[in-house]
C-alpha cells in the first residue's frame, strides 16, 4: 500500500508508516497543477504493480476491495474504471442537503452505474485502472489544471472512443465526505454544478430543467397550485428518494425530509455557474 502525504501538517506520514504503508512524501505543487491529480501522479510513479486502486484520505474500505476493483476491470474489459461509495454523512443536516446534492447529479447526468458517456460524472475518491496505461496516455498530466480531475479524465477517455465504467461499491466502500451541513455546503458546494467540464448551454439548460422537474412541484402543491404533471413530477422525486436510499449508511429523517432542500441544492449549482470555484482544502488554485 503506498498512502501520498501531501504536505500535511499532522501525523499523517508516522500513522501510515506504522501500519507498514509506503509514504511518499508529496513534492511542492508544480505550475499549473491542482493537488489532488499532483498527488495521484506521484503514487503512480511510485507504484510498482500492474493495475492500481486508488483511495482519497475520507474513504473507508473493506479489505476484499482492491481485489474485487481488480477483478471488475478485467471482466468488464474497461480502460478505467471508477468505484460508486456509500455515503457516511456527519449529521442530519448535512445528509439533508447531501442527499438532495446527489439527487441533483442524478436528475442533470443520470448519475449511477455502468458505461460512462460523454457527458458522463465519475468517482475520483476510488478509481482502478492499468498502471502503464495511466502513465503511456499521460493521465495526469492531461487534466493537470482541472478541479474536477475525475470527470475531465473519464470525459476525456470518452472522447477518445475508451471504455470507462462506474462499478457498483457500496457494499465493499463507505465514504466520509463532510461533517456536518456547512462542510457539505462548502465542501461540494464547489464542484457540483461541474462548471468547469461542462458547457454553458449544458449548465443553464440542466439548471432549468431541474427546478422544473425535481424542485418546483413540491412547493407547487404546497400553495395549492398543483396539476396532475405536477403530482407525477413529485412522485418520480418520491422514487428517486427511494431509489438512492442504499447509497447512504443512515437513512433517518435528514434522509427522507431530503427533498425539502432541493431548492438549496439548486441554488448551490446556480452560484457555481455564476462563480465557478477554484478554491479547495485552503489552497486557491
Amino acid at each position: 500500500m503506498i498512502v501520498v502525504d501531501d504536505q500535511s501538517s499532522d501525523d499523517t506520514s508516522m500513522i501510515a508508516g506504522s501500519f507498514g504503508a509506503s509514504v511518499v512524501h508529496g513534492a511542492p505543487l508544480p505550475d499549473g497543477w491542482v493537488g489532488k491529480i499532483w498527488a495521484l501522479q506521484q503514487g503512480i510513479t511510485a507504484a510498482s504493480g500492474d493495475v492500481i486502486v486508488t483511495l482519497d484520505a475520507d474513504a473507508r474500505p473493506h479489505p476484499s476491495l482492491p481485489v474485487s476493483a481488480a477483478d471488475a476491470l478485467h471482466e468488464s474489459g474497461a480502460l478505467l474504471g471508477t468505484v460508486s461509495p456509500r455515503f457516511r454523512t456527519g449529521s442530519e443536516a448535512g445528509t439533508w442537503l447531501h442527499a438532495s446534492m446527489l439527487t441533483s447529479l442524478v436528475y442533470r447526468h443520470g448519475a449511477g452505474s455502468g458505461r460512462a458517456g460523454k457527458d458522463a460524472v465519475a468517482n475520483g475518491q476510488c478509481m482502478v485502472f492499468r498502471r502503464d496505461s495511466a502513465v503511456r496516455g499521460d493521465w495526469c498530466a492531461s487534466v493537470s489544471g482541472e478541479i474536477i480531475e475525475d470527470v475531465a479524465l473519464v470525459r476525456r477517455l470518452v472522447r477518445e472512443g475508451e471504455q470507462v465504467e462506474m462499478f457498483d461499491g457500496s457494499s465493499l466502500l463507505t465514504v466520509h465526505m463532510f461533517e456536518g451541513f456547512g462542510d457539505t455546503w462548502r465542501g461540494w458546494g464547489r464542484s457540483l454544478s461541474l462548471a468547469s467540464v461542462d458547457r454553458p448551454l449544458r449548465l443553464w439548460s440542466d439548471a432549468f430543467i431541474t427546478l422544473i422537474a425535481a424542485v418546483s412541484p413540491l412547493w407547487l402543491l404546497a400553495i395549492g397550485a398543483a396539476t396532475p404533471l405536477t403530482v407525477l413530477l413529485l412522485l418520480v422525486r418520491l422514487g428517486t428518494l427511494v431509489g438512492t436510499a442504499r447509497t447512504y449508511e443512515r437513512r433517518g429523517p435528514g434522509y427522507w425530509l431530503s427533498p425539502l432542500a432541493d431548492l438549496l441544492a439548486w441554488i448551490v449549482v446556480v452560484r457555481g455557474i455564476l462563480a465557478p470555484s477554484r478554491e479547495w482544502r485552503g489552497r486557491q488554485y
